[in-house]
């Protein structure tokens, strides 16, 4: 096996030339896949990213009131208080759509909701200044908000300013009670993640002149129990409306998995084709094993007639082949590697080679340099001393 191998290499580097455009194909393929299989996961990395700010925790519910089938916020508060085994948080969701004014300053990219107390437990975000909106703000309508922190550093300067300080919504005089802490680190733009003003829902029913909330958001205690608790509310709803077209629920988590295994499959659609150049380079490590076999045909004759066996013949062609294409997954590796950074880095996303993408690529190189270079093998293998000695 040692000697078989020590005369692999040998051959190898007495036709680097040939050698290399060997394992051209092999480089290519095994970056090919490396390269999509890299770039696929980042960006499903970054999807997942970008749903968890949302809240993979969250099923957000929208209904269709009628005069004749309505649901009301206390209808909902109570389904929810007879499931708090599924469910933690709940809040009534009323966006105004209005602009917020401190002096001559008017921001009207600024979202603007109505929520309930539980709200800032449902984004899990903190509070840099000031409290939370209470209940007691909710049943007495108090003109209170809490405001994002780019809305604070906007109109006041800063979180401790704002404390305290009078915002114009939509007209109506609000006080500010609470501040966030800011969210995104990097950057704050208009209608950003810091920009947002909450109000209590109840100000905001009466500012949007509709007497119907047509939007919840539950978060559930366990993301296992997803399905169940979209069912659970679902089950509710029909038996008030008898009609699944008026109302939506979607849960995020579920939503998550869906778009997951979309891009799972989007990936090993994209790994096939790429693994369709590693076949190409098979089918070219075999031809130019034949190449070797014929041009080498005298050798093994003298080889055969020295006494070499036709397993030590078929061994020795069977490692040549394996040994390139080997070698030219590693370069592969190294070609896709570099280059799943440079394109991420190019792509805007943190893009690695992945394990098993390097795992699969490289086996594959090597699987394809054995199946391949048998049948030259097997070939050389094959030929009968007499008639290899007499080749030219």
């Amino acid at each position: 096996m040692l000697q078989s191998f020590k005369l692999a290499i040998k051959s190898i580097r007495s036709n680097k030339m040939r050698s290399f455009l060997t394992m051209l194909g092999i480089i290519i393929g095994v970056a090919s896949v490396i390269i999509l299989v890299s770039l696929v996961n980042a960006y499903m990395s970054y999807m997942t990213e970008s749903f968890a700010s949302l809240g993979t925790n969250q099923i957000n519910v929208n209904v269709t009131n009628l005069s004749s089938r309505s649901v009301s916020a206390d209808d909902m508060y109570q389904f929810y208080e007879e499931n708090t085994d599924l469910f933690d948080n709940m809040t009534p969701m009323v966006q105004v759509g209005t602009t917020v004014k401190h002096g001559s300053d008017t921001m009207s990219a600024t979202g603007v909701s109505g929520v309930s107390e539980e709200y800032l437990d449902i984004k899990a975000f903190d509070l840099a200044q000031g409290r939370n909106i209470q209940y007691s703000d909710i049943v007495s309508r108090q003109k209170v908000c809490v405001i994002g922190y780019y809305v604070a550093s906007e109109l006041y300067g800063s979180p401790q300013q704002a404390l305290d300080e009078i915002l114009k919504i939509g007209g109506y005089a609000f006080r500010i009670v609470g501040v966030a802490e800011r969210q995104d680190e990097e950057d704050m733009d208009d209608g950003g993640t810091d920009d947002f003003v909450w109000i209590p829902y109840s100000c905001a029913v009466k500012m949007s002149r509709n007497a119907n909330i047509n939007n919840y958001v539950f978060t559930i205690t366990d993301l296992s129990e997803a399905s169940r608790a979209s069912e659970a509310i679902e089950d509710f709803l029909y038996e008030t409306f008898k009609n699944d077209d008026l109302y939506r629920v979607t849960a995020m988590s579920e939503m998550l998995d869906s778009l997951n295994s979309m891009i799972a499959m989007v990936s090993a659609g994209l790994g096939g084709i790429a693994g369709i150049s590693l076949l190409v380079a098979g089918v070219g490590v075999m031809n130019i094993m034949l190449v070797s076999v014929t041009e080498r045909t005298r050798e093994i004759g003298i080889r055969k007639a020295l006494g070499a066996k036709k397993g030590v013949i078929l061994q020795q062609f069977v490692i040549e082949a394996a040994v390139q294409s080997a070698l030219g997954g590693i370069l592969g590796i190294l070609l896709g590697s570099v280059a799943t950074e440079a394109v991420g880095a190019l792509a805007g996303l943190s893009a690695t080679p992945t394990p098993g993408a390097i795992l699969i690529s490289f086996s594959v190189s090597v699987a394809i340099g054995l199946f391949f270079g048998y049948a030259p093998a097997r070939r050389a293998a094959s030929l009968n001393p007499i008639d290899a000695l007499r080749s030219e």
